[in-house]
């Protein structure tokens, strides 16, 4: 069985009523709750976080490093100044995916870069909830080609 860490960034949890004009109006829950829907129909195991602490997000990412076979991360505005999560998706060696609901590259300058992109698989942004299951499929067929070989 596959097992992937999904990491929801900080304000996250305000989903469906923060900006829903940006952001949508699907709550955490309700994307949380498609993405298990969709691992579980697959035999996948999913665990999700959602942090507005940088610390807790790099204690996550280091341990999914004992049991993940990958990891997808939306990390918020940790996106455009953390180089401690990025340096942790760095350190432990698992493909990772960054996620965004929006799309960065349409909305304010500060928000087109990225100190994580480096060293991720690649990045979603702008496709909504849909972006983090299409990061998931990625993964696992990535991880489960790997697994084969």
């Amino acid at each position: 069985m596959s097992h992937y860490l999904v990491i929801h960034g900080p304000n996250l949890n305000l989903l469906g009523r923060r900006e829903p004009e940006v952001y949508g109006r699907d709550t955490l829950e309700d994307i949380n709750r498609r993405l298990l829907n969709w691992a579980e129909e697959r035999g996948i195991e999913l665990h999700t976080l959602q942090s507005n602490h940088e610390g807790e997000i790099i204690d996550a990412i280091q341990d999914a490093a004992n049991w993940a076979a990958g990891i997808v991360i939306n990390a918020g505005a940790f996106t455009h100044y953390s180089y401690a999560i990025r340096d942790a998706i760095a350190g432990v060696h698992l493909p990772t995916i960054e996620v965004h609901l929006s799309n960065i590259y349409a909305r304010e300058e500060f928000r087109h870069h990225s100190t994580i992109a480096p060293v991720c698989r690649g990045q979603i942004c702008g496709l909504g909830w849909l972006g983090y299951q299409l990061a998931l499929e990625a993964l696992h067929a990535e991880t489960g080609r790997r697994a084969l070989e």
